[in-house]
């Protein structure tokens, strides 16, 4: 097992407040991704605590998806108003693309899209640091995606300087999140395993990595005077527990199992969301369901199918440019497994074991990502791809920062020489 997973004395809380600590420590420049949600939350306290003590101002990010719950979006206002002076806020307002996991039609959606303004959800908040302005950052490209937006926007703020972006992910959470931490493959700063570099003078900090949800609500509790999130109040009182509550953007592969709560909690925000996005209504409607509905669980196919035909079934069923898609997405799978020697083609399905733990090729696996729009075939070990504009960006910051350390260089030598020559 991990040494993540072993526990030594000291409090969660106590680690949590001595890595913000080493964070400001070895970082020029710190910014905080802050959601709105629990674990993003007590982030920004704990690091806001740290950046007064030292008199030092914070980053703070907000990426604004447009169809979000009222109350976590007046969370977000009272919590940056009461670190106003002691942060540089961003709250970005901008196209950004997005999944839409609830239906094949439109398996990509943009928040603040100003072609459909007048079905936004809602206005962006008049609340200082709002950005609305596609041209307020240099890297923005309308429609570009979130992940991207994610990392260019931190080499952006970073500006050649050691830069650290504050992320309130917790292992506790899922798999993903906690191999985004245990990787000992993965570039550190000083053998930090809860920090990750993202770019050359960009990194990613975890300091909340190994908190249990307890640990989140022990802490509100011990600290009245920390606000929270009165969602969470709400969902509490749906019938929801402290495990099942999530704040995210209601169509994405995960978060739309808790779309259904839209109507219950925010009924004045539900009508917006469902008109918003294509499936919305649907997918709330279904989304409690496993199997073949959703793509989760164990799935089935129909009668006189194997796997490889219920999979080109599926395929044919679906609008061609999402077609088109998956089969290019399915192609990369497929080629992928010849050259680790399934020269003869995949299995229908192989032990689900195996299956889960991606260690096995199967036309079962290929089903149950058309059945989970899973648009960017995570199900099949694949990842999302980086755009021409991420890459452009990118490779212009490098050269920038190569430009600056050859004329600085070119200073160094001429400086030399003058006292050689004095």
């Amino acid at each position: 097992m991990s040494d993540l997973k072993h526990y030594g004395e000291a409090t969660v809380l106590e680690a949590a407040r001595e890595r913000i600590s080493l964070t400001f420590d070895n970082f020029t420049k710190v910014y905080v991704s802050f959601s709105g949600g629990k674990d993003s939350t007590v982030m920004l306290h704990l690091v806001m605590d740290e950046a007064i003590r030292r008199g030092r101002k914070v980053g703070i990010l907000v990426i604004d998806l447009e169809a979000q719950y009222t109350t976590t979006m007046d969370h977000i206002a009272v919590v940056l108003e009461q670190y106003r002076e002691h942060a540089d806020i961003h709250w970005v307002c901008l196209p950004i693309v997005l999944r839409n996991a609830v239906t094949q039609f439109e398996p990509r959606w943009c928040c603040w899209d100003p072609n459909v303004r007048e079905m936004w959800v809602r206005e962006p908040p008049d609340s200082p640091g709002v950005v609305t302005d596609p041209a307020f950052y240099p890297f923005f490209v309308p429609r570009m995606e979130f992940e991207e937006f994610m990392v260019l926007f931190g080499v952006w703020y970073a500006q050649g300087e050691r830069t650290a972006a504050f992320v309130g992910i917790r292992a506790d959470e899922s798999l993903n999140r906690f191999r985004a931490v245990s990787s000992g493959s993965k570039d550190m700063l000083n053998g930090w395993r809860w920090t990750t570099r993202i770019e050359e003078q960009l990194f990613n900090a975890y300091p909340i990595y190994d908190w249990k949800t307890q640990d989140i609500w022990i802490y509100h509790a011990k600290n009245p005077a920390k606000r929270h999130n009165r969602l969470y109040d709400l969902m509490h009182l749906a019938g929801l527990t402290i495990h099942q509550m999530r704040i995210c953007q209601p169509y994405g592969d995960d978060q739309r199992r808790g779309l259904w709560l839209y109507h219950l909690i925010e009924p004045q925000t539900w009508y917006r969301v469902v008109a918003r996005v294509n499936g919305a209504n649907s997918g709330a409607q279904y989304i409690q369901e496993t199997g073949n509905i959703t793509g989760y669980n164990r799935i089935s196919k129909p009668p006189g199918h194997s796997w490889e035909s219920f999979c080109n079934l599926l395929l044919a069923s679906l609008p061609p440019s999402t077609r088109k898609h998956y089969e290019a997405k399915f192609r990369v799978f497929l080629g992928g497994w010849k050259g680790r020697g399934y020269v003869n083609g995949i299995p229908d399905e192989a032990p689900k074991i195996l299956e889960d733990k991606h260690w096995a090729p199967s036309w079962r696996r290929m089903c149950k990502v058309l059945l989970r729009n899973d648009w960017w075939c995570k199900g099949l070990g694949l990842q999302q791809p980086k755009s021409k504009a991420y890459a452009e960006y990118v490779d212009l910051m490098r050269q920038r920062r190569v430009a600056l350390k050859l004329a600085a260089d070119s200073s160094f030598a001429q400086e030399s020489a003058s006292e050689v020559t004095a």
